[in-house]
């Protein structure tokens, strides 16, 4: 398969300058999820150029797309991500992923007739949206049927092979009241403000009975209206996370009675709204793993201390629910960006750095050859 490596080096090196607009282009127009429009119309765009047939609109979500070229007995799909942060762009680095699945897809194409390999790329909006998300709609609708493996890089400040990705919910929570006058009535008033606070207390000193890889972290959305009236509704986003599904599930309940509990306190009424259809675990397939890890570290990636690095729980991903379906990896390639960390101003603006297009570049070709090692594999 050496030949074929040298080849789809070749057809990388040959895009690379156009992987990279790609990617600063994507970056400079942060679109939310299943809103990017701008980003799947010129992805699609990009990879039809290379020869591929396009599919848009796939699994009736209007940002979501299928791109396939080859037609080989192993089928390899890489996934793109493309959504962005609000207000804070692309501080996950979703360009990069996008741009190198289609880097790591066109340089694969380039042997898969040769080595008996169909390749694919899945447009898969809506990563952060925290529930629902774009992968797990497709999932459902069968986007990833007949695939045989799945992949994609996640950009971070240091390369990691088998980062540790838990399980994720994301909700709303709505707190109903009754509006008064705050200081001629305040006891004709029911304050949802304060079922909102009572539930908050009520999480933090849940904190020191679960499991310490538990996380619970949220936002007030909408506190009030006016301070001189009592709030009558109120509203908060909040995100619950747990090494696998089933601990997701135990956590969820604890979570839900604490928001019970200040409804009941100040005899406001609550509902929660979404968490339906969470992010699941990242399984890591090991034969998967170990052939990026060897790819990746041939091209000149490191992995420093995966002890430490691999074993501290990290951000979650409708990845995540792919993995459990569709043998798949989900590496982290480092941008230098240290201190800057994900989901902060800083790390965006590291996403269009001199070291995110090296990493762009890089993952794009570790996962091609992990792709032709997997084919070589199969024969």
């Amino acid at each position: 398969m050496s030949n074929a490596k040298a080849g789809a080096r070749e057809r990388l090196e040959s895009v690379r300058s156009d992987l990279i607009a790609l990617s600063h282009r994507i970056h400079a127009h942060p679109e939310l999820g299943f809103e990017e429009e701008k980003a799947s119309a010129w992805l699609c765009e990009r990879l039809s150029e290379a020869g591929f047939a396009v599919e848009k609109g796939i699994c009736d979500l209007p940002t979501a797309f299928r791109a396939r070229a080859g037609a080989g007995p192993l089928h390899v799909a890489f996934c793109a991500e493309y959504d962005s942060l609000p207000a804070i762009g692309h501080a996950c680095g979703h360009n990069i992923i996008a741009a190198a699945a289609v880097g790591a897809a066109i340089a694969a194409a380039q042997v898969a007739d040769e080595i008996g390999l169909t390749v694919s790329v899945i447009g898969t909006p809506a990563e952060e949206v925290g529930n629902a998300s774009g992968k797990i709609l497709l999932l459902e609708r069968g986007a990833f049927a007949g695939i045989d493996a799945a992949m994609m890089v996640h950009p971070a400040p240091i390369d990691m092979c088998r980062a540790k990705i838990i399980a994720a919910s994301m909700f709303d929570v709505h707190c109903t009241g009754k509006a008064s006058h705050a200081s001629a009535f305040p006891e004709l008033g029911i304050n949802a403000a304060d079922a909102l606070t009572v539930a908050q207390t009520a999480i933090g000193l849940l904190r020191q009975h679960i499991r310490d890889t538990d996380r619970i972290h949220g936002i007030v959305t909408h506190g009030g209206d006016a301070p001189n009236v009592v709030p009558a509704h109120t509203s908060a986003r909040y995100i619950i996370r747990a090494e696998t599904l089933e601990q997701l599930a135990e956590l969820r309940e604890r979570v839900h009675r604490c928001f019970e509990a200040g409804a009941l306190a100040t005899g406001a009424s609550v509902r929660i709204v979404g968490g339906e259809k969470p992010y699941a675990q990242m399984r890591h397939d090991a034969r998967l793993a170990e052939l990026y890890r060897r790819n990746a570290e041939q091209i000149g990636r490191s992995f420093p201390n995966p002890e430490v690095w691999e074993n501290r729980p990290t951000a979650s991903t409708d990845m995540g629910n792919v993995s459990l379906a569709v043998p798949s990896i989900h590496p982290m390639i480092g941008i230098n960006s240290l201190p800057a960390v994900n989901h902060q101003p800083e790390f965006a603006a590291h996403c269009v750095s001199p070291d995110a297009d090296q990493a762009l570049a890089e993952g794009a070709l570790a996962m091609a050859w992990t792709a032709i090692d997997l084919a070589a594999a199969a024969h």
